[in-house]
């Protein structure tokens, strides 16, 4: 009798296994590599033929009786977390001490296993979840390994088409690829050819399919009769399904006995598990099926056209719901009169229309009133109304206007008929149908899932693990304070770029600087609190700086003001941020830790590449956000959205920018050439107005674009340096900018800009000092000059005019010469001091300046290396001046 093997580690799956549950354990076997696998058998032909013609002779398979139970001390189940699917390893499961590790993509259900490691995602396959697991540790499958893996998520996915398939899904298939796998055994394996008898009844059920419109849908049934029960039914259901482009579809088929129903559903409207369930079967909203007896197939028709028109709710049509006729506003009325209108009548917004009624825009109450507050009434309307607006027509469902308003938050939806406005449909509406008829509203749009979803994995693979061990620890405080807390803006945005980012922000619903004292207290952090902003910054040991804001509402007294700040919730506190990429919150306390919060609609702007401001009055209540709008376009490579331009646009012509402090739009500016495309800024702000606007002498021709990109360049080239000393890059391009000006112009721009007094000294001795550097510099090249010369021409200038005076050099040797300095000569020390001359006998005074500028010269020149050969040189220079100092007078 053969003695049973010892494994600390069995690797299994559920009963009746699939290609996914094979694919799972084999890929998880390469995490466990000395595991044990038990495999549980399979009611598949298929899947059973291939696994005892290939599997058994590749992987480490063992009968459960062929183990030693009592070595075992890990078990790893893939592919269920079901106690009762686990029935062939009982005997494991009752060992005490049994570690259990699960890989799943099944949610638990009240017979989960307790696990010590639980790994869950909601994705097509199991086996995608572990190989992402393999690529985090670089691990590496044979070809045999990625086909059978392969076979496991085009199994699960059915071919990608399921709708449970998820990017993460692709991505794996796609390593599978690269490692070798075999897309001909996956097709010649999964294809499951029709029969002659399947192919007949599938064309029979063809010729028999009928449409029916009911209660607005449009449902397909098909009959078949049949002598004996056929195997396949369901899938010639969906063969067929995929044939015509079936939307919901009833195969009815007589067999034997029994009425087979096999139904399919693509639209939320039509549930079929309910309907299969009044037939005594049973499924899900997508599929399900029954098995009918004791009645004729005609009798089974008549009863789920029945079951149909008393579950299908109605079609609600736009045209039995609007209001109509249309209180508007014409496009040349004012702002003010748009108020005054929608106050009369107790209106949240109008349709703005121009000549023959055709809708140019929408006006809402919330803007107008505050342009009003903001001494702009006398505006147009069509200066502050919404122009990128969705509309609808009388004969369309009920349902899109619910898509509009609830799902792109579009306040009031105009009705046309052949582009002529008929009718409108408000948000109040709505809401009135929402109580009366709650059921009419189909889940998916009442649903927060548009808003909200949990991206805790995403934080897990995106963030260094000290920044997750932070952000669950902020959540925890906030527990134990009884708050919200939430990181927010640019931090979530970047997170979700894939750009590292560790600027974090939290937002407090609560006492922020209670909660920043809580946390900075079990971080062993420095706190800087600011009451009358209710603000605080926490200084980690390492210099990391985490912000903390308690929920805060701004608004401003008047445009381009500081704000005025009042406690709020989140969604306010986030509402008078500046774009919708930069809204995003995530939820960091638990249990909803890696919740993300999307009021404005974020997530999808960030997908659509699109900058949004979230009001029409944003530019008016703070310029600054034109600039940093300009920014974060060029940063991203995204788009301003069309009406956000449109609002720069008008703000421009507002002269706002007047208004702004000129320390405001330097700090902007400065921020600007900081960035990842400086110069494509510039360009952008100078094509749209903004940079005439801010001061007129600031409109650079496209004649000066060349110099400002040899400064990005040369800045650029500088960055890769890595060097200690940084330079102020906004004064380097702002060199560039005033480059031909005079004196007075040069004042005039650091006067509107308000420059501190010290960077327009830099400014002001860095163009006096250019001229005269550009001469030596030069004459140095042509005669052939010493490295202590360039050194001599050069050191008198900032980091800044270096830069500068580099990129404004038409010929590489002076470019190179300038380089050569940056990265050599400026660092040379030399290796004798002062002590060191006055032990040689002088006295303290100018001559040892003289003696140490002459060894630095030697240095450079390469004339002198070692500290023994500069006090040779020293004693030298030091000789010759005491010689000079005894030399008796001449007598006259």
């Amino acid at each position: 009798m053969t003695q049973p093997t010892s494994f600390k580690t069995v690797i299994t799956c559920h009963a009746n296994a699939d290609f996914d549950a094979l694919a799972a354990m084999i890929a998880v076997s390469k995490l466990y590599p000395d595991a044990a696998l038990v495999f549980p058998g399979t009611q598949e032909s298929s899947l059973k033929d291939y696994f005892i013609q290939s599997a058994m002779y590749l992987f480490n398979f063992k009968s459960l009786k062929d183990i030693d139970l009592q070595a075992v001390r890990l078990l790893v189940v893939v592919d269920t977390r079901q106690r009762s699917r686990l029935t062939h390893v009982e005997p494991l499961l009752a060992l005490p001490g049994l570690s259990i590790h699960v890989y799943d993509h099944h949610p638990a259900t009240d017979d989960a296993l307790e696990a010590s490691l639980d790994i869950y995602q909601p994705w097509g396959a199991t086996t995608s979840i572990i190989i992402e697991k393999l690529r985090e540790k670089s691990l590496t499958v044979s070809p045999d390994e990625a086909t059978i893996m392969g076979l496991g998520i085009f199994e699960d996915t059915g071919g990608f088409t399921f709708k449970s398939t998820t990017e993460h899904d692709f991505m794996a298939a796609a390593w599978l690829r690269t490692m070798g796998m075999d897309l001909d055994v996956i097709r010649d394996i999964m294809s499951r050819e029709l029969s002659t008898e399947q192919v007949a009844i599938l064309s029979e059920l063809i010729d028999s399919a009928t449409t029916h419109t009911i209660n607005g849908v449009d449902i397909v049934i098909a009959e078949v009769v049949l002598d004996a029960y056929v195997g396949d039914f369901a899938l010639l259901t969906h063969k067929l399904m995929d044939m015509e482009n079936i939307r919901v579809l009833f195969a009815v088929g007589h067999m034997g006995d029994r009425i087979q129903l096999v139904a399919r559903s693509k639209v939320q409207e039509v549930d079929v598990g309910v309907v299969c369930s009044s037939f005594g079967g049973g499924g899900h909203a997508y599929a399900a099926s029954a098995s009918i007896k004791d009645r004729t197939i005609s009798q089974v028709k008549d009863e789920l056209f029945a079951l149909l028109y008393s579950l299908i709710n109605p079609q609600m049509v736009v045209k039995d719901f609007m209001s109509s006729p249309v209180v508007r506003i014409q496009a040349t009325q004012s702002v003010a009169q748009a108020a005054e209108v929608m106050v009369r009548y107790g209106f949240k917004a109008l349709p703005v229309v121009e000549y023959a009624d055709q809708v140019c825009g929408i006006i809402e109450n919330s803007v107008a009133e505050k342009a009003v507050g903001h001494g702009l009434g006398e505006e147009r309307v069509t200066e502050y109304m919404l122009e990128d607006f969705l509309f609808v027509t009388e004969a369309q469902d009920l349902y899109q206007v619910m898509e509009i308003i609830l799902g792109h938050r579009q306040r009031l939806v105009p009705v046309l008929r052949e582009q002529e406005l008929v009718g409108v449909i408000t948000r109040t509406d709505l809401i009135n149908l929402m109580i009366q008829e709650p059921a009419r509203i189909p889940e998916s749009l009442l649903s927060d899932k548009r808003q909200e979803k949990n991206i805790r994995q995403i934080l897990l693979e995106r963030l260094p693990k000290d920044i997750v061990s932070l952000l669950q620890l902020a959540g925890q405080t906030g527990q134990e304070l009884g708050v919200e807390v939430y990181a927010v803006g640019g931090f979530v945005r970047d997170m979700l770029l894939g750009i590292p980012n560790d600027d974090i922000d939290l937002v407090v619903e609560g006492d922020g600087i209670v909660f920043a004292q809580n946390l900075g207290h079990k971080l062993a952090a420095r706190v800087r609190s600011h009451l009358k902003f209710r603000t605080a910054v926490l200084i980690l040991p390492s210099g990391q700086k985490i912000d903390v804001a308690t929920a805060r509402l701004e608004y401003y007294e008047y445009p381009a003001a500081l704000p005025i700040v009042e406690l709020s919730s989140l969604k306010m506190d986030l509402y008078r941020r500046d774009f919708s990429i930069n809204t995003l919150a995530i939820h960091l306390c638990p249990p909803h830790f890696g919740r993300l919060v999307d009021f404005f609609g974020g997530q999808q702007d960030l997908k659509d590449g699109v900058i949004r401001v979230l009001h029409s009055l944003s530019f008016v209540e703070d310029p600054t956000r034109i600039i940093r709008a300009i920014r974060f376009e060029q940063r991203f490579q995204f788009k301003i959205g069309s009406q956000t331009e449109r609002l720069i646009k008008n703000a421009v012509r507002l002269n706002i920018f007047q208004k702004l402090s000129g320390a405001r739009i330097r700090h902007e500016l400065r921020l600007l050439a900081e960035d990842s495309a400086p110069l494509d800024a510039l360009i952008r702000m100078r094509d749209l107005g903004l940079l005439q606007e801010i001061h007129p002498l600031l409109h650079f021709p496209q004649t000066k674009e060349a110099l400002l990109e040899e400064i990005e360049k040369i800045i650029t080239w500088y960055k890769l340096l890595f060097r200690e000393e940084a330079p102020d890059i906004w004064i380097v391009y702002f060199l560039g900018l005033v480059s031909g000006f005079d004196t007075h112009q040069v004042q005039a721009l650091t006067s509107r800009l308000t420059f501190p007094p010290k960077r327009t000294e830099l400014v002001e001795s860095t163009r006096r000092q250019l001229r005269y550097v550009a001469m030596q510099l030069a004459q140095w090249g042509k005669n052939g000059g010493s490295l202590a010369d360039l050194y001599d021409i050069l050191s008198p200038l900032s980091l800044e005019g270096l830069l500068y005076t580099m990129a404004k050099q038409r010929k590489l040797e002076q470019k190179k010469a300038i380089s050569h300095y940056l990265t050599h000569l400026q660092d040379v020390d030399i290796l004798v001091t002062g002590s060191d001359i006055k032990e040689m006998g002088l006295e303290p005074g100018p001559q040892f300046a003289n003696i140490l500028r002459a060894v630095k010269r030697a240095v450079l020149n390469a004339e002198v290396r070692t500290r023994e050969e500069q006090l040779k040189y020293a004693k030298r220079m030091a000789g010759s001046l005491q010689g000079q100092r005894r030399a008796p007078k001449a007598v006259s």
